[in-house]
């Protein structure tokens, strides 16, 4: 999720209005920041077009995509002249200028029908946007639903953090949006050949800074917790190719991740985890005949579950976790080629 949750922020679109309205400078010497004077921010809960008059019937300038950001400048009756930004991914690497650059035209200024606008005024406005960035989620698990259903809901989220950073809900807001961003970079890395490479340094990293920010602005929260579990995904080995050190690094993050969070809302989950991979490594070291590191991989399978039944007692993990050491325990693989 795009985080732009910084105590002062200013958003991009506002400074390329300051900019738009700026006189050049025969010296060419750059323009030093300033608080730009613009409108109420906004947003629109579905495409909308953008006109050059306020008539439906005008020449229509482009299309407001859901969740894209505005800024109001003017009201006449049921409609409003915007700055708007249409068609461009607000997400930007690190080594791009936080003002842009050359390649980055200026937002689009229109007229729009004041039909399913958020603005900052709106009352209950966090709750609106939320409601609709949830509703883009569900239809972005639906294969009949948008393609873009999911970047929809992001952008919505984002929406809320920025228009609305007092909400009680922003915290939540700011975890879906970072965890949406993540799982869209997570789908397209899998898609490359460096997916299967064994090392996790050799495979597409996803950016962590929207999951880092999430951990730092709400510390020891189950968002916090959330987001922590992410970012176990760029250090897991993308095919362990029969090594035995992948599963064993693997495990020790899950748990590592257990103890830092013992309630959190995916413990359950990671424990679960390492509770797998121990299981992996003793048909592992069974299979290269270390039988004392078997073992000891099956004794720590055994502690994991016996501690993910003790604290989670109902989840699905605790017996899965169960299942397995029951397999272990009757010779049954839960790995590679079957021994008997």
């Amino acid at each position: 999720m795009i985080l732009c949750v910084r105590k002062h922020h200013i958003s991009a679109l506002a400074w390329l209005l300051l900019y738009a309205v700026l006189p050049l400078r025969a010296d060419k010497k750059p323009q030093q920041p300033v608080k730009p004077m613009a409108g109420p921010r906004a947003t629109v809960l579905r495409i909308t077009n953008l006109y050059i008059s306020p008539d439906a019937g005008a020449q229509r300038v482009d299309k407001v995509q859901i969740g894209r950001e505005m800024v109001v400048a003017e009201k006449s009756g049921p409609w409003m002249r915007v700055y708007a930004n249409t068609d461009i991914e607000e997400e930007r690497s690190k080594d791009t200028p936080e003002f842009g650059s050359d390649e980055t035209p200026p937002p689009i200024s229109g007229w729009i029908e004041a039909k399913g606008i958020v603005e900052e005024s709106t009352p209950d406005g966090d709750q609106v946007l939320m409601g609709a960035a949830a509703n883009q989620e569900e239809l972005a698990s639906d294969p009949r639903g948008p393609a873009n259903a999911a970047s929809s809901a992001r952008l919505l989220y984002r929406r809320l953090i920025e228009m609305f950073p007092n909400s009680p809900l922003a915290a939540e807001a700011a975890w879906r949006a970072a965890d949406i961003q993540w799982q869209l970079e997570k789908a397209d890395a899998s898609t490359r050949p460096s997916a299967h490479e064994k090392d996790p340094y050799m495979r597409e990293q996803m950016d962590e800074d929207n999951l880092k920010k999430v951990i730092k602005l709400y510390p020891r929260t189950r968002w916090a917790a959330l987001a922590a579990f992410d970012l176990i995904d760029n250090k897991l080995c993308g095919d362990w190719q029969g090594s035995e050190q992948c599963p064993e690094k693997e495990s020790e993050y899950y748990e590592k991740y257990a103890d830092e969070y013992p309630d959190g809302p995916r413990t359950a989950q990671a424990l679960y985890q390492a509770v797998y991979r121990m299981a992996v490594l003793v048909n592992m070291f069974q299979a290269d005949n270390s039988d004392k590191k078997a073992d000891e991989a099956h004794n720590h399978a055994r502690e994991l579950a016996t501690r993910l039944k003790q604290h989670f007692a109902d989840s699905d993990y605790a017996w899965r976790a169960e299942a397995l050491v029951y397999k272990l325990d009757q010779g049954v693989p839960v790995y590679g080629i079957e021994l008997q």
